[in-house]
């Protein structure tokens, strides 16, 4: 019986085939901690009494959440980190001096490699499959477990084959993609399953759209989301060094799905996910015909803060002003996009259009900091969750959109169709 992806990368880490359902104990490639997180896994792993990493380079901390640490908790939460960092010499370690949010920063430095397998104590480490490698979020004593003995247990999971087909429209990405997925399959539609993206569609996508789609499978229920590499991917690595030899692995033919969901692109329309579920999905036509009146526009976050967000905004938002009653705040999701949105003229254009840019952070995407909502606020924002008070403010409500969407009603005030 054929194999799907998920299925060979697991097979080629313990040794011998293995299939959905079968519970294995893995080698890890690579785990993620970050400020909020890491602290849980550093404390497990030292009330364990382990004295050192099983893998030291196949443990990467990346300070993102409150960082400039926004109050003296979130100061001290990041000295936790900072001191294991140093006590163990660790070279994956990112702080204010190199910054960036951690699914975007650690593509970006070569340390996730085609054929791995991944964890972090963070939901969205689901993006990294966009690169052809299983990556999943687990809890912070899931990740001491590895810290000391260099792998974990999984039940390998069962796959959905998304089949997509057609050229997208204009301003319909990636992140329309997967928020119709989820419309479709419901926010518990994917449970322990990896969604697998194949079909024709692929070619017209760039990596951008792939690491939204993937970072969102945890969205449907997904343990996983996964694309084989191609020569897409191929483009994106070429200029990587690599931290380990890329392994490309890709389904059978006779592979065994739980589920194929077909979805022809071409006829797809931006999509705005309605609070309070990611699966609350609509066309942007029918939000521009309701008149959703915004309070603030965000760009940014693990989903939408890359480079070809701030492109289109840019383009969208040249010579045109936000709305007065609008703030339109912009977070990259790395110091390299900053500085390459900058080069490129974009951040000038934002700004002159009044927009507020800040520096790497998770912080508004979660309501920590850097773009909270107040109480009835509403909010257009390419952040990957819409739940009560996910953004600040219990009575405050936010909608999903891709970037295009978010820079047209930070002009208009509304909830805007950017084709129109």
């Amino acid at each position: 019986m054929g194999q799907t992806i998920t299925e060979k990368i697991f097979s080629a880490h313990i040794g011998h085939k293995v299939f959905a359902d079968e519970i294995i104990r893995s080698k890890i490639d690579m785990i993620i901690g970050n400020d909020i997180t890491t602290p849980i896994s550093i404390k497990a792993f030292e009330d364990s009494g382990a004295k050192k990493l099983a893998n030291p380079d196949g443990f990467s901390i990346v300070l993102d959440h409150f960082i400039p640490a926004k109050d003296i908790a979130s100061a001290n939460q990041a000295r936790v980190s900072r001191d294991f960092a140093k006590k163990y010499q660790l070279k994956n370690y990112f702080d204010e001096k190199d910054m960036g949010i951690e699914h975007a920063l650690l593509p970006e430095k070569g340390l996730i490699v085609p054929g791995d397998v991944i964890i972090g104590a963070d939901s969205h480490t689901c993006t990294h499959g966009a690169l052809g490698a299983f990556s999943t979020g687990m809890g912070s004593t899931d990740l001491a477990f590895a810290m000391i003995t260099g792998g974990n247990w999984f039940k390998v999971p069962q796959s959905i084959k998304v089949v997509l087909s057609g050229k997208p429209g204009q301003y319909t990405t990636g992140k329309d993609i997967i928020l119709e997925i989820i419309r479709r399959i419901g926010v518990d539609g994917a449970l322990y399953k990896t969604l697998e993206f194949t079909g024709s569609t692929l070619k017209y996508l760039s990596m951008d759209d792939r690491f939204s789609m993937c970072n969102m499978a945890i969205e449907a229920g997904a343990k996983s989301g996964i694309i084989a590499v191609d020569e897409v991917t191929q483009e994106f690595l070429k200029d990587k060094k690599l931290a380990r030899e890329s392994k490309l692995y890709y389904s059978d033919e006779d592979a065994k799905y739980s589920q194929i969901l077909e979805i022809d692109v071409a006829n797809l329309a931006p999509v705005v996910a309605y609070p309070f579920l990611p699966s609350n999905g609509h066309a942007v036509t029918h939000a521009q015909s309701l008149k959703i009146k915004i309070d603030q526009s965000f760009i940014g976050s693990c989903t939408n803060g890359r480079l070809s967000d701030l492109k289109v905004a840019a383009e969208i938002l040249k010579g045109k002003r936000v709305h007065p009653d609008v703030r339109l705040i912009v977070t990259p999701a790395t110091q390299k996009i900053l500085r390459e949105a900058t080069k490129l003229g974009y951040i000038d254009i934002l700004i002159d259009a009044g927009a507020v840019v800040s520096n790497p952070t998770c912080g508004a995407c979660l309501g920590g900091y850097m773009g909270i909502l107040g109480d009835e606020e509403v909010a257009i924002s390419t952040t990957n969750r819409n739940f009560v008070g996910r953004m600040g403010s219990r009575s405050s409500k936010v909608y999903l959109a891709n970037a295009a969407v978010a820079a047209i009603s930070a002009i208009t005030g509304y909830i805007t169709d950017p084709r129109q």
